[in-house]
């Protein structure tokens, strides 16, 4: 056989071998099924996430699988509960948009510290970033953005406490007509990493 004959077989089997790697044959559900089950459950319109219904992880870098759920762990003394997800990362990491939308609102908070909201393009979900050191250079209301866009760095702000450097990620469902501050809190663990929180 010739070296041309050989080299087409090489790539035939090279391209059937990348194929075997990506597809599932029997067993469990692919991941993509599988979350979005998980995710009908938890925002019923998500026309506005990717196709795999996962939002984008909303500190530059941090692995996905590292997220953890502390949706309703105890605060304020427990007086409180915890209303999103908590990304523990380095100060002045960088803050990205989770989906697209626009900038609704930036917002000094007692407990909040330096927050911003970002409204999806349908209206039907608002998504919340706080503690921040600050917003991305020229950041402003009515800004549209993509998902990974920078918008801020993370910080201690507000009451996460001097040094206890993390982002407060928070969802809110809310109708199209209602303000910013108006929506229903809903837990975005199962949006960022893409399973049922485990407890």
């Amino acid at each position: 056989m010739s070296r041309f004959g050989w080299a087409f077989i090489g790539l035939v089997v090279l391209v059937g071998a990348v194929f075997a790697s990506m597809t599932t044959f029997g067993g469990t559900a692919p991941v993509v099924v599988r979350t979005r089950a998980v995710l009908s459950r938890v925002i019923p319109h998500r026309r506005e996430l990717p196709q795999d219904g996962l939002l984008a992880v909303p500190v530059a870098g941090f692995p996905r699988h590292a997220i953890r759920d502390n949706w309703g762990d105890p605060r304020g003394g427990g007086t409180r509960a915890h209303h999103g997800t908590d990304i523990v990362a380095p100060g002045g990491a960088t803050v990205v948009a989770a989906a697209p939308g626009t900038i609704e609102k930036l917002f000094q908070s007692r407990l909040g510290g330096t927050t911003l909201y970002v409204r999806s393009l349908d209206r039907r979900l608002t998504f919340y970033y706080a503690h921040l050191a600050g917003y991305a250079p020229g950041l402003h209301e009515g800004q549209v953005v993509r998902a990974g866009d920078h918008l801020g760095f993370v910080g201690d702000t507000g009451d996460a406490g001097a040094g206890n450097f993390h982002l407060h990620f928070g969802v809110e469902r809310l109708a199209p007509d209602q303000h910013w501050w108006q929506g229903e809190e809903t837990n975005p663990y199962p949006l960022l990493a893409g399973r049922d929180p485990p407890r």
